[in-house]
Order: structure tokens, then C-alpha cells, then sequence
């Protein structure tokens, strides 16, 4: 969506920091013991709590309240009965709508004790995402998300999964633009103020191809690469984007 009105502004930074605030209450939660499942029936209770729904299970019947995939599993993946173990890299993903607004937002849990790979790993995709939501500007191309974020990984020596975009939001939970989170120079779209979008890097130690597991839904890398995620959903205007997911 492009926001229109200060009621949208409004709007936006409500589920925003519904979604900030839930996720920081997750992420403290990570333990090693407890399931994935344990895990995300914490984030239905606080979405529940403060009036907003999930919004994988709104638009698609996603079977939890939230995505939790852990070390090779890319995205999506599905709370269950897996154990949570020292050493993990716990990516929890939470998008919720309250109030016809929806907000996403991803952290990455490293479980210590964690080996110095995956500190590394976590540290570039949390590094990655900072870098991109810089030079989110409207009027520049869109393409230089991608190209902060190529940049960043290759610097460090991970890889981007080229085929995770990130994409518009506000009114739904995925909408127009798509975001390449690697540098297409070929990409002439340009960021246009008060548009709704997330960034979202995922950042690999292997060479970013990634399938579809058998339940439908967790997309994993054919090379058993560990992948850790950040995300922010962001209003763009001329300077630095508005942070709708952000606390500080």
C-alpha cells in the first residue's frame, strides 16, 4: 500500500509495534527444551492479548501463529513437536493484522552456545538488513536493497537465497512491489514515498538454492546451509524510512 492519510500512519504503527513487541517477548523466550510448538503458542497468546490475528493463518490458513524454522529451514517453517537444541539458529517470523493493518518482522535466535559461523552468520543478515533499510529512499532504485545487501554478505563470505524477496504490505499481508533481496541491475522500478514494504535478507553459509519440504511449506537449502533472517516492515519517504517494526 502507499499510505494516504495519518489514519494510515496510525494504523500501521499500531500492528507495527504490536508485532516489535511480541517478537521481543519470543525472542527472549528461545530456550533449548522447549518445542517449537511451546514456542509458538506464546505467540498466539500475545497476538491474542493485544486484539491482533496472525496473518499467515488469515490469508492462508498457515497451520501456526507464526513461522519458526531452524538452521537449514529457510522460511516458513511449521511449529511442531522439533526441540529446540544449543547451537540452533531459531528464526522466528510474526506478521499479524489488527485494525485492516498488517506488519511483518524476523529475528534470528542463535542458541548458545553458538559456534563462531553462525554468530557470523547472524551478525551479517542483522547487518545486511541495516544496511538496506540506509538506503531506502524514495526516488532511488529499488534495486539498491539488494545490491546493500549482496554487498554485505559477500563482504563476509555468506550468500543471499536469491529466490526470498521481500514485498509491499499494509492492507494485506503480501502485496505489489516484489523486493529482490540481491542487486538485478536489470530492476528500473523506483521507491516511491509512502510506500509500504518489508526487507527482509536471508543469509546462507551455502550456495542459496533451496526447495520445498514434503509438508508443503518449510523451504529449505538442498545444501544444508544454515540460514539466519531479519526483517523490518518500513514506510518510505525522502530520507530515512519510517521503521514500523522497530522499538528503539
Amino acid at each position: 500500500m502507499t499510505v494516504e492519510s495519518l489514519q494510515d500512519i496510525a494504523g500501521l504503527r499500531h500492528i507495527g509495534r504490536i508485532v516489535a513487541q511480541s517478537l521481543q517477548t519470543l525472542e527472549a523466550a528461545v530456550r533449548p527444551g522447549m518445542s517449537t510448538a511451546e514456542l509458538d503458542a506464546q505467540a498466539g497468546e500475545l497476538l491474542k492479548a493485544t486484539g491482533a490475528r496472525s496473518a499467515p493463518y488469515v490469508t492462508y490458513r498457515f497451520p501456526g501463529n507464526s513461522c519458526i524454522s531452524i538452521n537449514d529451514e529457510a522460511t516458513h517453517g511449521i511449529p511442531g513437536g522439533r526441540i529446540i537444541r544449543p547451537g540452533d539458529l531459531v528464526k522466528i517470523d510474526l506478521s499479524a493484522s489488527a485494525g485492516g493493518y498488517f506488519a511483518d518482522a524476523a529475528v534470528t535466535v542463535a542458541v548458545p552456545p553458538v559456534a563462531e559461523r553462525g554468530r557470523k552468520l547472524t551478525d551479517c543478515a542483522r547487518a545486511a538488513l541495516d544496511a538496506a533499510c540506509a538506503v531506502a529512499v524514495a526516488g532511488k532504485p529499488i534495486t539498491q536493497i539488494g545490491r546493500a545487501i549482496q554487498r554485505i554478505a559477500q563482504q563476509q563470505g555468506f550468500t543471499v537465497i536469491p529466490s526470498l524477496a521481500a514485498h509491499g504490505i499494509g492492507r494485506a499481508l503480501h502485496e505489489e512491489p516484489s523486493v529482490p533481496m540481491h542487486f538485478d541491475p536489470r530492476d528500473k522500478r523506483l521507491l516511491v514515498e509512502g510506500q509500504v514494504i518489508t526487507i527482509e535478507p536471508h543469509i546462507t553459509t551455502g550456495k542459496g538454492r533451496i526447495y520445498q519440504a514434503k509438508d508443503g511449506w518449510t523451504l529449505r537449502t538442498r545444501d544444508k546451509g544454515y540460514v539466519a533472517q531479519f526483517e523490518h516492515t518500513l514506510v518510505i519517504t525522502k530520507g530515512r524510512p519510517l521503521v514500523l517494526t522497530s522499538l528503539s
